[in-house]
This record gives structure tokens, sequence and C-alpha cells, in this order.
């Protein structure tokens, strides 16, 4: 079976440590349900996600080398 998280397609998926996470709710002045969401069973997380984690993706961006998005883990 294909690790589909592994794939050179798939842009980098981290897990935010909760420091780091006030840091960016308090930049953008939202809760942490304000976030968009992403399924717990999607294939590209990190297997140590869980459900109320907020997942840091950097995705490879035309206009600014990288885009930084953030994804609330849901059931």
């Amino acid at each position: 079976m294909v690790d589909v998280s592994q794939h050179e397609l798939v842009p980098e998926h981290t897990v935010l440590d909760e420091d780091v996470l006030e840091e960016v709710l308090t930049e953008y002045n939202i809760d942490r349900t304000d976030l968009p969401k992403i399924k717990r069973n999607d294939s590209a997380l990190p297997d140590e996600a869980e459900i109320g984690d907020v997942i840091k993706i950097v995705r490879d961006s035309r206009t600014t080398d990288q885009a930084v998005v953030y994804r609330l883990v849901v059931e």
C-alpha cells in the first residue's frame, strides 16, 4: 500500500504546539473553531494528529514561494 502522506505532491502537514497555536490565534484574532476543518481520516495528516489539534500546512506557491494555512482536525 502507498503512504499518501509521503508523496512529493502532498504539502507538508505538521501538528502545531499549543504555544505556537496561541500566537497564531492571537495574530489573526480568531478562535480555534474559526479555522477551516480537516477530517481525522484525511490520509495526508500525520499519524500523531488527534481530533482538536491544529495542523499547519505549507504549500508551494507561485506568487509567494510558500503559502501557510491552518486546519482544525475534526471527526
